[in-house]
C-alpha cells in the first residue's frame, strides 16, 4: 500500500489550530484520510471507534499531555503508530517519548516533505508489523492443524491394534484360531510400522524446520550413497519385477552438503519411485555435473502424477488421490521433507510427470569445489604459516 491509497486514517492531536490545519492539508494531498482533535481526551474517546493507522500527537497540551495519550493509545491498540510533534524538542523529551511507545519524533517547525517522509516510514513499519503478526497467527494455526492431523494418524492404528489384541485375549487354542492369531498379529506389526514411519518423518521434519538437520557442509560423494540405497531396495523392487539402475559418472561426483541429508532425500525419492511404479517397470537414478551443480534425477516408469496435483506435491501431508485398490501406504511427509532439506542445502527440486507413463524428480545441489590454496591457508594454514615464520 502506498501513500496514494486513501484507506489509512491518520489522527492529528494538537491544541494549535494552525498546526492541525497544516497537517490535514499536507496529508490529505498525499491521499490519506485525516481527523484532527484539539485535546487528548477527545481524541482518545474517538480512537477506538475510528481505528486509525497512525497518530500525530503534540507533547504539550492542556489536560491530558502527549505522553499519557501515547501510553493510553497503545493500551487501546498496540499496532497504532504514534509520532510526537513538538516545539520543545530536546534529547530528554525524545527519549521519554520513545519509552512511552512513540515510534518517532518530529520537532516543530517541519516541512511538508519531512512530515510525509516520517508518516510514510511509520505506516511502512505498521504494515510490516501487521504482516509479521499475520504470519505468526497462520503459523500457529498450521501447527495446530499439524498436531491434530498427526494425532489422528496415530490414533487410528492404535485403535485397530487395541481391537485386535482385545479379541485375541478371548480366543481359544484350535488350529483355526492359531492361524487367525498369526494373521492379526501381522496386522498389528504392520500398524506399528506405519506409526514408527510417521513419528520418524515428523521428527525429521521438525529437525529440518528448526535448522538443526543440515548443519554439516562436507564433500558428499554421490555414487556410494546411490549404490547403497539401491542395494537396500533390491528385494522390495524384485517383488514386482522392477529393475533398479544407476547412471552416476564413473569418476568423482560430489556435492557440498550433509551426507545424512542427501541420503534422506534420495531414500524418499527412490522409495516413491518403486512404490508408485508398475510391475516390470524401471527406476533409474542419474547424477551429472551441470553449471556448478550436480543434477540428480530419479525417474520411474510408473503411474505418473495428474497435472492438477503437481503444485501441491511438496506440501505437508499432501497425497495424490488414487483408486482405493491402488492407494499406497505413506505419511504424506516424504516430499515435504525432501523440499525442505534441499532448500537448506542451497538446492532446488522439481518434478516432471506424465500420467500412465512415469515421473522424474530432479534435485540440483551445489557441486563440491576444492578450496583454492588461499582459502586453505585461511582455514588450516595459520599454524603452518606461524611455524614457517619461526624457522
Amino acid at each position: 500500500m502506498t501513500a496514494e491509497t486513501p484507506s489509512e486514517l491518520i489522527i492529528v492531536i494538537d491544541d494549535d489550530y494552525a498546526m492541525r490545519l497544516s497537517c490535514r492539508k499536507i496529508l490529505s494531498k498525499s491521499g490519506f484520510r485525516v481527523e484532527d482533535f484539539e485535546d487528548g481526551a477527545e481524541a482518545l474517546n474517538a480512537i477506538s471507534r475510528l481505528k486509525p493507522a497512525l497518530v500525530l500527537v503534540d507533547l504539550k497540551m492542556p489536560g491530558i499531555g502527549g505522553l499519557e495519550v501515547i501510553t493510553r493509545l497503545h493500551e487501546i491498540d498496540p499496532q497504532i503508530i504514534s509520532i510526537v510533534i513538538t516545539g520543545y524538542a530536546t534529547i530528554d523529551t525524545a527519549v521519554e517519548a520513545m519509552k512511552s511507545g512513540a515510534y518517532d519524533f518530529l520537532p516543530k517547525p517541519f516541512s511538508p516533505e519531512e512530515l510525509r517522509i516520517i508518516v510514510n516510514r511509520g505506516l511502512e513499519r505498521r504494515r510490516l508489523a501487521l504482516e509479521s503478526h499475520r504470519h505468526e497467527i497462520e503459523r500457529a494455526l498450521l501447527t495446530r492443524r499439524f498436531v491434530t492431523f498427526v494425532s489422528h494418524q496415530l490414533q487410528t492404528p492404535l485403535v485397530a491394534i487395541h481391537q485386535y489384541l482385545d479379541v485375541l485375549k478371548h480366543l481359544g487354542d484350535s488350529a483355526d484360531v492359531a492361524a487367525k492369531r498369526n494373521e492379526w498379529l501381522d496386522r498389528c506389526l504392520r500398524r506399528t510400522e506405519d506409526m514408527q514411519k510417521l513419528i520418524k518423518d515428523w521428527l525429521t521434519l521438525s529437525s529440518v524446520e528448526s535448522g538443526a538437520y543440515a548443519r554439516r557442509h562436507d564433500r558428499v560423494e554421490l555414487s556410494g550413497i546411490i549404490s547403497t540405497i539401491l542395494q537396500s531396495y533390491e528385494t522390495m523392487a524384485a517383488l514386482d519385477g522392477i529393475q533398479l539402475e544407476s547412471k552416476a559418472p564413473a569418476g568423482p561426483c560430489a556435492v557440498f552438503g550433509d551426507a545424512n541429508c542427501v541420503s534422506v532425500v534420495l531414500d524418499n525419492l527412490i522409495t516413491n519411485a518403486i512404490k508408485y511404479n508398475k510391475p516390470g517397470g524401471r527406476v533409474t537414478v542419474t547424477a551429472e555435473p551441470a553449471n556448478g551443480e550436480i543434477a540428480i534425477s530419479v525417474a520411474d516408469t510408473g503411474i505418473g502424477i495428474p497435472e492438477e496435483s503437481r503444485p501441491f506435491l511438496f506440501e505437508e501431508f499432501f497425497r495424490v488421490k488414487q483408486e482405493a485398490a491402488q492407494q499406497k501406504a505413506g505419511t504424506g511427509l516424504g516430499l515435504a521433507i525432501c523440499k525442505k532439506i534441499v532448500s537448506e542445502m542451497g538446492g532446488t527440486i522439481d518434478v516432471q510427470s506424465q500420467p500412465g507413463t512415469g515421473s522424474t524428480f530432479r534435485v540440483r545441489l551445489p557441486a563440491w569445489r576444492e578450496q583454492p590454496a588461499s582459502e586453505v591457508v585461511l582455514v588450516n594454514g595459520l599454524a603452518q604459516e606461524d611455524s614457517d615464520r619461526g624457522r
